[in-house]
């Protein structure tokens, strides 16, 4: 059932050979029965025109020192959060780890009957 469906060796065509016939340049074949007679392929559509280019950017010392400073910017508030974020986890492990310890000692002190 699932099994490829592999036709006959002397059925299957070969990798040079089309199923389809190439197209010509008519659109009809010669032994067209239409009231029509057949037209001839027109001339091929002009090359379309290259858009203009866009222009270059032209980086400026003050532009360059505005780049710098932005970039800059971005950086130390990205530390900043990352650094916090590690803080807050930190802060949450210690908090943790000092509830964990009281706890254990209840239970140790109840545990001895004192």
């Amino acid at each position: 059932m699932f099994t490829p469906k592999i036709p006959p060796p002397d059925t299957a065509p070969t990798p040079g050979t089309s199923l389809v016939p190439p197209l010509t340049g008519l659109v009809h074949p010669p032994a067209c029965t239409c009231h029509h007679t057949p037209t001839a392929p027109t001339a091929p559509a002009p090359a379309p025109v290259a858009p203009p280019s866009r222009p270059t950017v032209q980086l400026t010392p003050g532009s360059l020192v505005v780049a710098a400073a932005g970039g800059t910017a971005m950086v130390l508030v990205i530390g900043t959060v990352l650094v916090s974020m590690l803080l807050a986890t930190a802060i949450t492990a210690a908090s943790v780890a000092i509830c964990a310890v009281v706890l254990r000692s209840l239970l140790n002190d109840k545990n001895k009957g004192r």
